[in-house]
């Protein structure tokens, strides 16, 4: 049993960096945006060895690559995976932990693959002709369950070809469904016998040898499956189905068990709204689920809300009421539930006793816990990890070791970087609220000097700033810290790891209150004797760039701002975002119902006030925020002959996912902002 007090005296050692005395350098954008990342980690069955996946940047081939990589036997690990013009994805041990599987695309569409723990070559053991969606290994490891979407259909075909590509909205999609197929690692190859229609050279006939195909366990059914898992002796699995794939019908999402003996499937939870499988017990009598009951107008900013469903009887019990945040089930082992839950500006790992009901805090140090995975016994985890000054290490614990081992040393790349200095502070909002934030300083800070300022806000809005020593995306924090300005990101009202009371203060109250927040944070820093109040400037992604759009037509206390994929104005945003449910569920209203809440939170209201220059950027394709709303504040800037720039990054979509675009955005804020708060002429370089 894994005891807090181990966890806590062994992460320690981890908990501070020591470089000598290297001379310290500013990093270039390019060096920022190619930071080697760990993802997630996971252990083997047997707790010996650790699985992670690492990305880095392919500059040639303008790509983010991710790649696994493995630790055996606690010894230095090793790159096991390399596909050539895509990522590998999701290991998974197999039941015995000899063989590792994982997704990638080699040329013939999403498929599976494994290579075994003592090396060789990986193969593929999956050859679908539309790919495969998800995978699980079964208990017995002599197959994969796994999820495919349904084939084109004929009749969609001829219409292609004779109509054209067109659309009916909402209704053009492709249902996933549940299949299984066999691994058998000793299997001929197909090719390792010629398959002829008549007879061989011996006058003999034989049938062709064929790779394994997957089998329908679910298919040709009006629902999409989204969700599953498999009990510990296979036979049952429990899965979340909705009636179609659009991103909306998560509201109807309910749960049902397929008796894996003759096929049967039976509704065993289907509330009004969202119900989904998180699992099955070890001993595989009860099913782990979240469930939103009946709650299908505030579950965006509600905490989630966990149950145990016995077989047996039927019974459904909720767990941990009172805990107050939303929690992610990791695992569930003879040792308990264990979870993860954001506390403020950290994240911790927790464990629930299903017996008592109860749940313990496991560890609070390292202060940020990202990926977490148990070995079958629950005495050993692999996990990844940050202590806010250091980027995410991936560590092994074992019943063996005093302590963690670090498995793999990414900090290296920034040991010589001058790297952002972090405090968490907070202060008191317009309306009494405490708000916390995280503020960033340089290396060489001096108290008795004035900066600029330049605030950065989060997305979501449920998202959460976090200490942490290198800043990237399309902002590029580090280089402004280390020019001399102070970041400040605030975890402004709606924000997780508050509580379900704070993710609700912004409800009917978006933008103003966010407002509230963010600006009192300036005040809070001002008041101090910190900020050189003539240089200060604002941005953010997504709820951030919403944010930053209302403040650049509600405030000129900035000299410039960047609005990146933000909503301008929520009755336009409404009609044409993808998530609907968003809108009516912090407003409380259609625009037709109430058009003075959507006039009261919309940064167009106030238009003709704005004189802030703004830097807007956005995907071509954003359906999440559609382009219409930066074409709108644009306008609206111009008309009122304030200083307005649009970029518009082609081919993407609600984020730049690709390393040159994010390049280019990166120097797109570096340029307006040096413009305004230092009054420098920057001009992006074009040579080689």
């Amino acid at each position: 049993m894994i005891s807090r007090i181990t966890l806590c005296m062994v992460f320690i050692a981890f908990a501070c960096h020591s470089y000598g005395q290297e001379e310290m350098v500013n990093p270039s954008f390019e060096q920022v945006l190619s930071l080697k990342t760990v993802g997630s980690s996971t252990i083997s069955h047997n707790g010996e060895h650790v699985l992670f996946t690492q990305r880095r940047t392919d500059w040639d081939k303008n790509r983010y690559d991710t790649e696994i990589w493995l630790s055996k036997d606690g010894k230095t690990p090793f790159q096991l995976t390399n596909t050539h013009d895509g990522s590998s994805n999701n290991p998974q041990w197999s039941p015995d932990d000899q063989w590792i599987a994982f997704t990638a695309n080699r040329g013939d569409k999403n498929q599976i693959h494994v290579i075994r723990v003592d090396g060789g070559e990986a193969f593929a053991v999956t050859h679908e002709e539309n790919g495969i969606n998800g995978y699980r290994w079964t208990p017995d490891g002599k197959g994969f369950i796994i999820t495919m979407s349904q084939k084109e259909s004929k009749p969609d075909k001829t219409r292609k070809e004779r109509y054209g590509a067109f659309e009916v909205d909402d209704n053009e999609y492709k249902l996933n469904w549940l299949y299984q197929v066999e691994f058998n690692p000793s299997d001929l190859l197909d090719s390792d016998l010629p398959c002829y229609e008549d007879k061989d050279s011996t006058y003999q006939t034989w049938d062709c040898i064929k790779m394994p195909k997957a089998e329908p366990l679910i298919d040709s059914v009006d629902y999409t499956i989204r969700g599953y898992d498999i009990s510990p002796d296979g036979k049952w699995i429990a899965f979340t189905h909705t009636p179609d794939p659009l991103i909306n019908s998560f509201m109807d999402a309910d749960i049902s068990l397929l008796n894996l003996e003759d096929l049967s499937t039976k509704m065993i939870i289907n509330n009004p709204s969202a119900d989904n499988v998180m699992g099955f017990s070890p001993d595989g009598n009860q099913i782990l689920y979240s469930s939103s009951l009946e709650n299908r107008t505030s579950n965006y900013y509600e905490n989630n809300k966990l149950f145990i469903y016995d077989v047996a009887s039927g019974n459904s019990t909720r767990l941990v009421p009172g805990f107050d945040e939303n929690i992610r089930v990791r695992d569930w082992n003879s040792k308990g539930i264990f979870a993860t839950a954001s506390q403020r500006t950290q994240i911790h790992l927790f464990k629930i006793d299903p017996v008592s009901n109860t749940i313990e805090l496991m560890a609070d140090d390292p202060v940020q816990f990202g990926s977490v995975s148990f070995s079958e016994d629950g005495t050993s985890l692999a996990y990844s990890a940050t202590h806010q000054d250091d980027i995410h290490e991936v560590y092994h614990l074992t019943p063996n070791f005093m302590g963690a081992r670090k498995v793999t040393s990414v900090n290296d790349q920034i040991k010589n970087w001058k790297v952002a200095q972090s405090e968490v502070i907070t202060w008191k909002s317009k309306d009494g609220q405490e708000i916390e934030g995280v503020l960033h300083k340089p290396m060489d800070y001096d108290p008795t000097l004035k900066y600029p300022l330049l605030v950065a806000i989060h997305g979501g809005p449920t998202g959460t700033d976090r200490p942490y020593p290198v800043l990237s995306y399309v902002y590029p924090v580090n280089q402004w810290l280390n020019k001399g300005a102070l970041v400040l990101r605030v975890n402004y009202r709606g924000s997780a790891g508050y509580g379900e009371a704070f993710r609700k203060l912004n409800v009917e109250n978006l933008g103003v209150g966010d407002a509230w927040d963010v600006m009192s944070g300036v005040d809070h820093l001002v008041n101090q004797g910190l900020v050189d109040e003539d240089r200060m400037g604002c941005m953010g992604w997504s709820q951030g760039g919403y944010i930053s759009a209302f403040l650049t037509t509600n405030t000129d206390r900035f000299k410039a701002i960047s609005v990146g994929a933000g909503i301008s104005n929520w009755m336009t945003y409404y009609v044409n975002t993808d998530i609907h449910p968003f809108t009516r569920q912090y407003l409380k209203a259609t625009p037709w119902e109430n058009e003075e809440v959507y006039r009261k939170t919309s940064p167009m209201t106030n238009i003709n006030n704005a004189s802030t220059p703004t830097l807007i950027q956005h995907g071509e394709f954003d359906r999440r925020v559609p382009i219409a709303n930066a074409y709108e504040l644009l306008q609206g800037l111009r008309d009122n002959d304030v200083d307005a720039k649009l970029v518009v990054y082609k081919g993407f979509g609600h984020g730049i996912t690709k390393p040159k675009e994010r390049l280019a955005a990166v120097w797109h804020n570096w340029h307006w902002f040096n413009k305004y708060l230092w009054d420098e002429k920057v001009e992006m370089p074009m040579g080689k």
